[in-house]
Parts: C-alpha cells; structure tokens; sequence
C-alpha cells in the first residue's frame, strides 16, 4: 500500500533515554518513518526533561487538550489512515473522538506492558511481605501460572479498563509473548487482535573485555514502581552481603528523574553509589562489569536488559527479568529467585572471568534472534497495511470490541461535553 498517515496519541512525549516505554514508541515511528509515512504524534502531557527532539527526525507535535472539542477540529482537519493510542488510557479518553471523526482510520493500542500485571504483581508482593516481612525466596510470586493472579487481575478496575480497550482497538502491539499467552488463554481475547511487537535494535560490536570493566550497575527510571523497588531490595538487602563477600566492590545506580528519597540511599563509604540520570545509558552499561536488575514484580520485557545484551555486559536478574526475553535461548547472565541465590550469581560473575565471558558470548545470538529491528519493523508494517485493506471484515468479526465501543464511548462523550460545558460556564 502507498505511504498514509500516522498520528500518535502519547500519553507522555517519548523520552527514550529515560524509559524502555520512550524507547520502544521511537522505534514504532521509525518503522513508519523508513516507509515514507507522515507522522504526527499529539499528546496532552507537559514537556519531559529529556524528550526526544521529534521535528529532527520529520515528525509533526501537536499540543492537545483533554475533553476538549479543539481536538474534533484537529484530527477532522488531520484525517489520519492511522491511529496508534500509546497507552490505553489515551484510548479512553480520544477513542470516541476519533471514531466519531474518522470512523475508517486503522485504532492501534500500544500497550507497552500490561499494566494490570504489573499492578497484580505488586499487590502479590505487598501481601507476601505483610504475611512474611523477611521473606527471601519469591519463586513462587513469578509465575503468570500464581494460582491468585488471574483472581487479582480480574476483579481490578484496571484490568477491566485496559482489557476493554484492548477489544475496542482493532490492533494492540504486545511486548511479551507470554502477555498474549495470559490473554488469549486467561482472558480470552481473540488472537487477531493482538501483534508481538518487542523491543527492536540493531546489535554492535561485543563490548569491552572483562578486564576493561569495572563494578556492578543498576538503571531504570526511578517513576517506575518495580525499579524503585528492585534498588531498596538492593539497599537493604542484597547489596550488603555482595559487599560483606566483596569488599571493594561498587554499585552505580542510574535513573532518570531521581526524588530525594532515593538520592538518600547514596553511601559511597557502602559502594553504594546513587549516581542520577545517564546521559548515554550504553555508555555506563557498557564500562560495568556486572548488570544487576533484581526485579520483584513487573510486566512486558525490560529494556535495561536489552541494553545490557547491547554492550555484552552479563546480568543478574529474576524470572520477572527474563519474563518473555530469551525463549529457548540461554540468558547471557545468571537467573535467580531468592536473595542467596542473587548474591551468589553477582559475586560470581563479578569475580569469575570463564562465568563473565561465558554469559557475555550469549548476548549477541540471543539479539540477533529475537529482537533485530528489520524484521520485527517488517511484520509491523505488513501488519498494518493488511488490517487497513481488510478492516470491514475485521472489524465485523469483533462484536465484542463494537458494544463495548458503544457503551463506553457513549458515556465517555456525555462526560467530556459535561466537563467541557462545566468549564465554558465557570471561565
């Protein structure tokens, strides 16, 4: 099909050196951008501190309002061929407008990760904790097979509202194929309405040598719940024995938007070092010996580890970590679920330079495998383009999206035109 037009509802403007989110969204429009589309990307947040510089890369902004009609005027004068909702709180709130508007345009969702399993977990990991404060083994927690995850997920409102706009859309891009897996089969979602689209990259070279390396690495943008509490578990926890077993040792813990809470954990007499944002994420990971990404609860894939594979740099992660990453693949690190085990795969790797080179010569079979940009920006765009010459037919076979279409959209229009009339009325 010849070159259309995308617009992208951005909850945030993207900022792909603070978050795998900002990243994997720029890699979205790239694969767009190489097919000659036009793109344009609105969205109501504020400006971040690090957004990508989206006019350089020929991508138009558009500042919009929400439950506010300027939009309707926007996207009728628009008239876009697609588009994509990155996060479906976005399709909450523009979903009606835009069908209202430009009823043949191709709805995409951009789910990043489930956040109702990442929010499941979290309530999981909360009540083993209260019933267990010092509780050490959480293999148990990991699995999306937990016997009370899918009763956590399905009686959260969030569940509900994002497994709607998932049937309201006419495509989401999933992440994690174990996230298509859980709704397929738990939530039973057609199949058709779901794409895996992870995290794309283009390998580089093997990285520097064990010996040109030096201290361990943790990174994650500290607004992110499972990040803020891999780095207390590191604090509290795991990064004490690391040090009682290796006492020269560093952790340099990176972040981007760092709240004085966690600017307080810094102790370099500990190792402990609290070091702020990364200007060039690949640059610190790539000069760290060790990747330690001690996650307890989260969703879809995590970028931190794809950069790590990026520079060769071995990691040290849980089951969460690896959670749809690596398949049948070995992973270039070490895996483990309780604190002994963690502590153990880290001083391991930071001492043992067979285990180091190891685990590094793993990263670059395990990129090349899953998560080349060509071929996944391929499948994308074929994707799309075959939705938008079938969408009749595809749309016919998803009843359940169009009642739920009409009933939320119904409501959510009668209470943005109250809001917006509320607001005319009191200015």
């Amino acid at each position: 099909m010849p070159p259309a037009h995308l617009l992208v509802i951005g909850y945030v403007w993207p900022e792909p050196r603070s978050s795998a989110a900002g990243g994997h969204i720029m890699q979205i429009l790239q694969c767009f951008l190489d097919q000659g589309w036009q793109v344009t990307f609105a969205s109501p947040a504020g400006d971040g501190e690090h957004m990508a510089d989206l006019a350089a890369l020929g991508i138009a902004r558009q500042a919009i309002e929400l439950n506010n009609e300027s939009f309707d005027r926007f996207i009728a004068e628009l008239t876009p061929d697609v588009v994509l909702f990155d996060r479906f709180m976005m399709e909450e709130q523009f979903g009606w407008r835009v069908e209202k508007h430009c009823p043949s345009a191709l709805r995409v969702l951009e789910t990043s990760d489930l956040q109702s399993l990442r929010d499941a977990r979290q309530v999981l990991l909360k009540d083993a904790l209260k019933a267990q404060p010092q509780r050490e083994d959480f293999s148990t927690l990991f699995s999306l097979d937990h016997p009370d995850l899918y009763r956590h997920m399905a009686a959260a409102d969030i569940s509900q509202r994002e497994v709607a706009a998932i049937y309201r859309s006419d495509l989401s891009l999933m992440i994690s194929q174990p996230e298509i897996e859980l709704l397929t089969g738990q939530f039973r979602v057609p199949g058709a309405l779901l794409h895996h689209c992870p995290l794309m990259v283009e390998p580089s070279g093997p990285g520097k040598p064990f010996e040109q390396r030096a201290h361990f690495l943790s990174i994650g943008n500290f607004r992110h719940a499972p990040n803020w509490d891999a780095v207390l578990w590191l604090k509290t926890v795991l990064w004490p024995r690391i040090r009682q077993r290796l006492p020269q040792a560093e952790l340099h813990v990176y972040g981007a938007y760092t709240p004085p809470k966690a600017m307080a954990l810094n102790n370099p007499a500990q190792g402990f070092r609290v070091l702020n944002w990364a200007e060039d994420a690949l640059q610190v990971m790539g000069d760290a010996r060790v990747a330690l990404a001690p996650l307890r609860f989260g969703a879809g894939i995590k970028g931190k580890l794809v950069d790590a594979m990026l520079c060769g740099t071995p990691s040290v992660t849980t089951p969460i970590g690896t959670e749809g990453m690596h398949g049948p693949l070995p992973w270039p690190g070490l895996v483990a679920s309780d604190v002994d085990g963690l502590v153990d795969a880290a001083v391991r790797l930071h001492q043992d330079q067979a285990a180091w080179e190891h685990a590094h010569a793993q990263a670059r079979p395990l990129l090349e495998a899953r998560y080349r940009y060509r071929p996944h920006a391929e499948a994308l765009v074929t994707r799309i383009d075959t939705l938008r010459s079938t969408l009749q037919a595809h749309r016919l076979c998803n009843f359940t999206g169009a009642m739920l279409r009409h009933h939320h959209h119904k409501s959510t229009q009668y209470m943005a035109q109250w809001i917006e009339a509320k607001r005319k009325n009191t200015a």
